[in-house]
């Protein structure tokens, strides 16, 4: 009987091993090397049959001289498409097509899934370690500042030179991107669809755009008999303290003290929520502003600037 359980946990155990392989061989087709700074070289994910690459931002130390090596050992010159210091993703261009490209997962990940590292950091083949996700965050601001629309965390081992590579599932599908710097406390996988939004932004105008209306100001509680007579839902709103000669808010008639309750109906409670509501194709848009002057409800367009 217990010759019989042995033998049935070693089949398990092989069988485990066997998808787990067959994981990282399937994936790895869509890894490659990216040979784009002085030390060694690091990985990048296939995102597109047109022959669009994200790595991470901070492997690519230059410009130009940039090349990347396939499966098979093919070394192919790519040029830069783009890139994002916030959120460590740069996208390489490589002329040609006929490539593996990685596949989105069917299922959220969760914390206990099993996942590997996947990364190609130099000519010895794919590399891999496994480990399990202890952590799918939300919302979050990197040290730059940016703001991701969520994270992961696992503990499988971000070896030297796999950032830019894939963290995957069992089945070989890429759950994100790994960065070894963008988090505070190092090793993070920025997941598939906030990856591929900063892809997208990347393709359309070489970088993420940013937008300001031109305004130093800080949260404020908003008073509860003001709120109360104006019938305002929202507890906090922001009290414009500085204005930009000539900027964004200057030029549609904005003041020192109006009181900024939502952009485009979206509500505003720290000077963080308004920058990240001033984020992408809304730059250069007109949006309406609702405000609060002298106690009395008011609106004001303002088309949105963009950051240098």
């Amino acid at each position: 009987m217990i010759d019989t359980q042995h033998q049935e946990s070693i089949g398990v155990l092989s069988s485990l091993s066997n998808e787990l392989a067959n994981a990282v061989e399937r994936a790895s087709q869509s890894v490659v090397t990216v040979n784009g700074r002085r030390r060694m070289s690091a990985s990048g994910i296939v995102w597109s049959a047109d022959g669009l690459i994200v790595t991470a931002n901070h492997v690519v130390e230059r410009d130009e001289d940039l090349t990347v090596n396939l499966g098979d050992g093919t070394a192919r010159t790519v040029t830069l498409a783009g890139r994002d210091q916030g959120s460590d993703i740069a996208l390489l261009q490589l002329d040609g097509s006929s490539l593996s490209v990685a596949t989105r997962p069917n299922a959220d990940p969760k914390p206990g899934h099993l996942v590997l590292a996947v990364g190609r950091p130099g000519q010895s083949g794919p590399m891999a370690s496994l480990g399990v996700i202890s952590l799918v965050g939300g919302s979050w601001r990197t040290s730059e500042g940016t703001n991701v629309e969520s994270f992961i965390r696992s503990d499988a081992a971000m070896l030297p030179g796999f950032s830019g590579g894939p963290l995957i599932d069992t089945s070989g599908d890429t759950i994100g991107m790994n960065s070894s710097t963008v988090g505070r406390r190092g090793d993070l996988t920025i997941p598939f669809d906030a990856v591929d939004s900063v892809a997208t932004a990347l393709r359309a105008h070489g970088k993420v755009r940013r937008g300001f209306l031109g305004i130093g100001a800080q949260s404020v509680e908003l008073n509860a008999g003001m709120r109360q007579s104006l019938g305002i839902e929202q507890e906090r709103a922001l009290v414009i303290v500085n204005v930009q000669p000539d900027g964004p808010a200057e030029q549609s008639g904005l003041m020192i003290g109006d009181v900024i309750l939502t952009v485009q109906g979206r509500q505003v409670a720290t000077v963080e929520e308004l920058q990240d509501h001033l984020s992408g194709e809304i730059v250069g848009q007109a949006v309406d502003v609702d405000l609060l002057r002298g106690g009395q409800l008011t609106q004001a367009p303002v088309t949105v600037g963009e950051r240098g």
